[in-house]
């Protein structure tokens, strides 16, 4: 409890705001869990790991279990978060792009945050994942950790929460959905993101009828879509105040940066949206179960960049978000993208969808060939303009890894 209204705290003070009152006990956590595991084909644990001067604080509650704690005293936070760091920066790394240099890290921070859980999360036959980090952790790319064989995602679901009492913990899966995708392909001051017409309408079709159920889906989904001029802060609240959409896509720069919330911001056509104002726009009542940003840079290291970036589908007052830890080149956006809404037809929770879509990637199965873009779906032919890699896949983590889903996994 203690651990989860400092949390809260963090989350407030960042915001400058109230949240939540904290009011569930580590019982109340498992039930709830179990609950969950009962009403669906989930098993899903809560993982703490909260780096503290001396030591790394590590918790795990799994359904109607009594928390675990283990104190890893070797691990020191400064010693913990320069991994973290190098971590990050060698997955991101253009020059080590056709590499493994990332392993050894990835390896070691599995080694000191998930073993000492794992034969714990094996025994209680977790498949999903949420992870409560602390200050220094809330931006690792924790789906590209590495046990020796596979990476994490490989294992299990993931999602980042900013504490268990500031999330919708209610499980509803997306049965059906409409969705509201908008982005720019051009930008008055900032790089163009030319693959973002080929994005918006890979996900949207707008000839389908709406609210259509997600398994009959054999394109896009049905929605609207809003492109460069048309994308604007006025158009994204009419459309929001007109109708209902499940799922809202900014395929846009977005910027997680130093201070306060207002440093931060997504940028439509005609102006940037701060994060302290994402609170007031009306993301519907109820409210949308997923907003995805696929253009964001996250900077690193920095504690009000992490409450930021973690804070986001609560700072907005959605269920969930889906927002990248770096810049992906437009092409490996518009393969995970892509990828990620076919999957959405059929998995169980969204944590699980953007782990399927991972894993594609991860095994080569989402590729570029010469002019095409290979999915599950089938194909996407590109212009010239985007013809410039020539054959590549996407199983390095730069591709994938960064994709965070956040709050409500499911």
């Amino acid at each position: 409890m203690n651990m989860e209204q400092r949390l809260e705290k963090e989350f407030e003070d960042y915001f400058d705001r109230e949240i939540s009152e904290v009011s569930k006990t580590g019982n109340d956590i498992a039930q709830k869990l179990l609950e969950i595991s009962r009403k669906s084909n989930i098993r899903p644990a809560v993982f703490w790991a909260i780096p503290e001067s001396e030591y790394l604080h590590l918790v795990l509650i799994s359904p109607g279990k009594k928390p675990l704690v283990q104190d890893i005293d070797s691990l020191k936070r400064e010693n913990l978060i320069r991994k973290v760091k190098l971590f990050q920066n060698e997955i991101t790394n253009p020059q080590t792009l056709f590499t493994n240099s990332y392993l050894s890290l990835a390896q070691q921070l599995y080694q000191s945050i998930i073993k000492p859980f794992e034969a714990n999360l094996q025994e209680e036959r977790i498949d999903t994942i949420l992870f409560c980090l602390g200050t220094g952790l809330r931006t690792l790319p924790i789906a590209a950790l590495h046990d020796g064989k596979q990476f994490l995602v490989e294992k299990y679901s993931l999602a980042i929460i900013p504490a268990f009492n500031l999330i919708d913990s209610n499980y509803t899966p997306i049965q059906k959905a409409r969705v509201l995708a908008m982005g720019a392909s051009e930008f008055p001051t900032q790089n163009p993101l030319p693959a973002v017409p080929i994005e918006l309408s890979t996900i949207v079709n707008r000839n389908l009828i709406e609210n259509i159920s997600a398994k009959n889906i054999s394109r896009g989904w049905p929605g609207k879509l809003f492109l460069n001029q048309d994308f604007t802060l006025k158009n994204l609240k009419n459309q929001l105040y007109s109708q209902s959409f499940n799922i809202i896509h900014l395929a846009t720069h977005a910027e997680f940066k130093p201070g306060k919330p207002e440093q931060s911001y997504i940028q439509f056509w005609d102006i940037k949206l701060h994060l302290d104002e994402i609170k007031e726009i009306n993301w519907n009542n109820p409210p949308a179960e997923l907003l995805v940003l696929s253009a964001c840079k996250t900077a690193v290291g920095d504690r009000d960049v992490e409450l930021g970036f973690a804070g986001l589908a609560l700072q907005a007052g959605v269920q969930s978000a889906l927002a990248s830890l770096w810049y992906v080149n437009d092409l490996g956006t518009l393969a995970l993208m892509s990828e990620f809404y076919e999957q959405l037809k059929t998995a169980s929770t969204k944590a699980e969808t953007i782990r399927q879509a991972q894993i594609k990637m991860i095994h080569g199965d989402v590729y570029l060939a010469r002019e095409k873009l290979k999915f599950s779906r089938g194909e996407i032919t590109l212009p010239k303009s985007l013809q410039i890699l020539g054959e590549t896949d996407f199983s390095h983590p730069f591709y994938w890894s960064g994709f965070t889903l956040i709050s409500s996994p499911w």
